[in-house]
């Protein structure tokens, strides 16, 4: 009976699995999107995308029922990078018991069939209380390293008797060449008490590596300080980061009034370093945290020079719901040879998506898309003069638009 048990279940779960990896993603319709932003339609990875053989023991003697002895809960915030034309994301994995630990999915074409290497990433651990590691930005950097940046979380040594929620984060570094071999390197020291989503600027700024940082008073609340923050170090086998400047400050009624964090490494274009950020808000029903961009100099990278107004990705359907709802996160995108962008972006930290877009149409909407000026007065009027202006276009070009 219990042989027959086994074999039923693992044939059912085998066939979920590789129907599940071969399935084909499409994008959205037109009428869907936006113009700026295209999302496929399937979600790229989630836990049933995990190898059977990393959640049930399949031998039949000792598992008799074909039960998960590791049970996976999410994937999510995954790191991405495109080596040799594939497309590679280094994922946040969550088991049930909450440790996440990172693991390297791959794939042709970037936004289906990612299949996840035999085994998860093993990064040496320091020797400072480390409990968990999660949400790895990779920067393919000019000194030929491929790093990867991550939030070390251990437990705070200063938390009240009975506090089992309080944490110190701290910025964890690796690095490696192939995606298979990490070195671990010292955590980055700068003089702030709290660090998360810290990313390594692809470029050496002034002879020295190049982070933007994240600092806060506490492991969730931002406190007096938060902000998009930028520091030099001048060796990475010992970073430590004397000086940070906040270059992007959390505002006052905004999409990230409540604290703000930045996504991938920047994007180098013509126009600038374009960037993608997560901006949080606070609300009744909790946190929200959307996505937005902005452009900084090519020759100064603590420059803001263009900042659209508003978000460029809000949580959307189904993206609502999950272990943390109304939340989208980011922190992995790819341009390719041909100008396509792919941002991999993962909602409510339960799941990851792709959505598609172009550098031309990023720039357009990064250049051209009005600042938020801070009242709704700005706002309505800006509004009034696009109908405006749309209003005397029809009437004197009505023409045109009927033969389109």
């Amino acid at each position: 009976m219990t042989k027959l048990a086994f074999s039923k279940r693992y044939n059912l779960v085998v066939k979920k699995y590789d129907d599940l990896l071969t399935k084909p993603n499409t994008l959205e319709s037109e009428e869907e999107s936006d113009g700026v932003i295209y999302r496929y339609q399937n979600p790229v990875l989630t836990s049933h995308h995990i190898p059977i053989f990393w959640e049930y023991d399949l031998n039949p003697i000792t598992n008799p029922f074909f039960m998960k002895r590791f049970g996976v809960n999410s994937v999510f915030n995954p790191g991405a990078i495109r080596v040799n034309g594939r497309y590679f994301l280094v994922a946040r994995v969550e088991g049930y018991d909450r440790k996440s630990f990172f693991a390297v999915a791959e794939s042709p074409n970037g936004v289906d069939n990612f299949r996840f290497h035999n085994k998860p990433i093993w990064i040496q651990t320091l020797d400072d209380g480390e409990v968990n590691i999660y949400d790895m930005r990779l920067t393919e950097h000019e000194d030929g390293w491929i790093y990867g940046v991550f939030c070390s979380e251990s437990k705070d040594p200063d938390a009240p008797p009975g506090d089992e929620t309080s944490a110190i984060a701290r910025c964890g570094i690796v690095r490696t060449k192939d995606l298979e071999h990490w070195e671990r390197l010292p955590n980055l020291k700068t003089k702030s008490n709290q660090q998360r989503n810290l990313v390594l600027h692809p470029e050496l700024v002034e002879g020295k590596y190049a982070f933007y940082t994240r600092p806060q008073d506490g492991f969730i609340d931002s406190g007096s300080q938060g902000g998009i923050g930028f520091g030099l170090a001048e060796r990475i086998e010992e970073p430590v980061i004397e000086i940070e400047k906040t270059i992007f400050p959390k505002k006052y009624h905004t999409c990230y009034e409540y604290k703000n964090g930045l996504g991938p490494a920047p994007l180098k274009t013509d126009l600038g370093w374009l960037h993608l950020a997560h901006g949080v808000r606070n609300t009744a029903a909790g946190l929200r945290y959307t996505l937005y961009t902005f452009m900084t100099a090519i020759d100064d990278p603590t420059k803001v020079i263009y900042v659209p107004g508003g978000y460029l990705l809000a949580p959307k359907g189904k993206e609502r719901v999950g272990d943390v709802s109304n939340v989208l996160f980011s922190n992995g995108w790819v341009l390719d040879e041909n100008d396509r962008i792919l941002i991999y972006y993962a909602s409510s930290d339960t799941r990851v998506h792709v959505a598609e877009t172009s550098l031309d149409r990023m720039l357009d909407y990064v250049v051209n898309t009005p600042p938020d000026e801070g009242t709704y007065q700005h706002s309505l009027k800006r509004m009034l003069a696009l109908i405006d202006g749309n209003l005397n276009y029809n009437e004197k070009n009505h023409h045109l638009l009927d033969s389109l």
